[in-house]
């Protein structure tokens, strides 16, 4: 049984596009763009956020600012810098691009965050806070409820 050149580029694209993911998990602190990106792996601009959207079912923009904001939680528990200090650490050179962001996927301010959960984390190991802490991608943060008097 052989594979047809449709079934092996599109294998190719995906060797390509887990590279590019890698690089953003590695480099989250990095100015990455897609251009950047995409330049690194002889791609379009176009393409790969495509190929990637498919792949991964959100944009290559939205997995570094998932990637970036699950790095600012683990920074913002430990409670020794402040929010500003935190939003350039992981790569972010917005403070109010960070903010927003990480309200959409965690559903409250950083600053909230970091009061919160420095306290709310003491003790615990780092990989099991992390997993209980882990931020919900695509705007899906659960919305605090309203209660109707």
């Amino acid at each position: 049984m052989t594979s047809s050149p449709s079934d092996e580029q599109r294998l190719r694209d995906l060797a390509l596009l887990r590279r590019v993911r890698d690089r953003m998990d590695r480099d989250y602190a990095q100015p990455l763009d897609v251009e950047a990106l995409a330049r690194g792996v002889h791609l379009s601009a176009g393409h790969l956020s495509r190929e990637f959207r498919r792949a991964y079912g959100e944009s290559p923009y939205s997995y570094l600012m998932t990637r970036r904001i699950e790095r600012a939680m683990a920074l913002l528990r430990r409670g020794d810098l402040s929010v500003t200090e935190v939003c350039f650490a992981v790569g972010c050179s917005s403070l109010g691009t960070f903010s927003t962001r990480f309200t959409e996927l965690v559903g409250v301010p950083p600053s909230v965050y970091r009061a919160r959960e420095s306290e709310a984390t003491t003790g615990l190991p780092a990989c099991v806070a992390k997993q209980v802490t882990r931020p919900v991608r695509n705007r899906e943060a659960r919305r605090p409820e309203r209660h109707l008097a």
